[in-house]
């Protein structure tokens, strides 16, 4: 062998050597990657099993909300949640507003009596001519007398002549006339009494809001109801179902919807002297969250509406994230209905205490609860994610995370590659384990 001969011989094994361990030390790069890849994977599902607070989601999950904490943390405000069943929907249909339960009172109002400030006709008859109200001259046709009208004074009385002050303050019409009689019956022929109201200033009941002729209005004996109290007022403005009216007696206040003093008689209860009641316009509205069809703001668009109206407004649950089993109504009640659904109020020092009512419509019956249960203004629905979800959310991330890690290394084999390619000497298949090359030096032999 010639020397050009030989020194390419030795620069071929070379090259072999080098290639083979370079392709080595990329295949336990890839054996290396692949193992960790393995390990990190492993280690992604326990954290995704026990639940990652990095990853986005749209609110709690319905094991959170049921233990009252979130990763051994207090929540900022102390709740209730309470599982809606037949009972609890009892109640809250039964403790719903309404002006029949509101109030004491609920009876026509009682004989007229005078106040301070009524004008009053009083008109006195005596039995024959030459009385003491009456003349022989026969100025004035008829035995009778008419004391010019007054009102009652601040001190509560009235007066006539020949008979002085005559208390009227508290009093019907039929009790001053019987008392008149009896302290002119001495003086005067036979006397008779008259006694009528003139102007109402007092007992009166004013009619405020959204109606066509605001004021206020002489409370009737006739039992008026408070649709016959807004009719007086011309009625209200806008016709519809976002109409409030609220009634305000002796310092106590109840509003209901319009729709419920129509089509729920008992809430239209009689007027008392000295009501307000107050008719405006505003629309109920409910806010929906979580793993339903919509998020946002919702419109009753009726005067009253049930929970599953209200699901079926936000387009039901979503059945590729939602957990039907967590669904969730946020709410504010008094100490009163929280009492009565069961909650402990004294761990609460407010007047309002926060419930979460929980449903669970992975039963069938939750459906029938959810179609008598009723919204209230202002409520608050939420709809918990499934396990499964954020499950998959995390298993995503780690992809994620994996893929960026890889492919650094991919680039790397494929630059190898592409370089033994260019230079003729592309390796068949990797191998966990190299055979190792014998590195001694080939001698060749030159040729004479």
């Amino acid at each position: 062998m010639n020397w050009p001969d030989y020194l390419l011989a030795r620069i071929t094994v070379r090259r072999h050597f080098v290639l083979r361990h370079r392709y080595d030390f990329l295949g336990a790069i890839l054996i290396f990657s692949t193992k960790r890849r393995a390990w990190i994977a492993v280690f992604g599902l326990a954290l995704s099993s026990a639940g990652c607070t990095m990853m986005p989601i749209s609110g709690p999950q319905g094991q959170d909300i049921g233990k009252g904490s979130q990763n051994g943390e207090t929540n900022a405000l102390a709740y209730s949640v309470v599982p809606v069943t037949p009972d609890i929907v009892n109640t809250l249909q039964r403790v719903a507003p309404k002006l029949s339960t509101s109030f004491a009172t609920k009876t026509p109002p009682k004989a007229f009596r005078f106040g301070v400030g009524d004008v009053v006709s009083v008109t006195i008859f005596e039995a024959a001519a030459g009385g003491l109200f009456t003349s022989n001259a026969g100025v004035r046709a008829g035995n009778f007398v008419t004391v010019p009208n007054q009102a009652v004074d601040e001190k509560g009385n009235i007066t006539i002549p020949y008979a002085g002050p005559v208390r009227a303050e508290g009093r019907t019409p039929s009790e001053i006339q019987d008392d008149v009689t009896t302290i002119l019956k001495a003086r005067a022929l036979e006397p008779q009494v008259v006694v009528a109201l003139a102007q109402q200033r007092t007992s009166l009941y004013s009619v405020l809001g959204d109606v066509r002729a605001a004021g206020r209005f002489p409370a009737s004996p006739a039992s008026e109801r408070v649709l016959d109290a807004i009719a007086r007022a011309g009625g209200p403005v806008q016709q519809g179902y976002d109409a409030w009216v609220t009634l305000e007696r002796a310092g106590r206040r109840a509003t209901v919807p319009m729709g419920a003093l129509i089509e729920e008689p008992t809430n239209n209860i009689y007027v008392l002297p000295n009501d307000t009641i107050l008719v405006y316009n505003q629309p109920q509205t409910f806010v929906g969250f979580g793993a339903a069809g919509n998020q946002g703001m919702f419109k009753f668009d009726a005067w009253r509406l049930s929970l599953a109206e209200a699901l079926a407004k936000q387009g039901g649950l979503n059945d590729s994230q939602a957990d039907p089993a967590s669904v969730f109504l946020y709410r504010g009640e008094t100490r009163d209905v929280a009492r009565r659904l069961g909650v402990d109020v004294n761990k609460y020092d407010t007047p309002i205490i926060p419930v979460i009512y929980h449903v669970n419509l992975r039963d069938p019956s939750g459906y029938f609860l959810a179609q008598n249960f009723p919204m209230r203004n202002k409520d608050v629905i939420y709809s918990s994610n499934a396990s499964s979800v954020e499950t998959t959310k995390f298993l995503t991330f780690v992809r994620t995370i994996m893929a960026t890690v890889n492919d650094p290394v991919i680039y790397a084999t494929n630059g190898y590659l592409l370089n033994a390619s260019i230079h003729g000497a592309v390796p068949t298949a990797f191998s966990n384990t190299g055979t190792p090359i014998n590195t001694t030096n080939v001698t060749v032999q030159p040729t004479p």
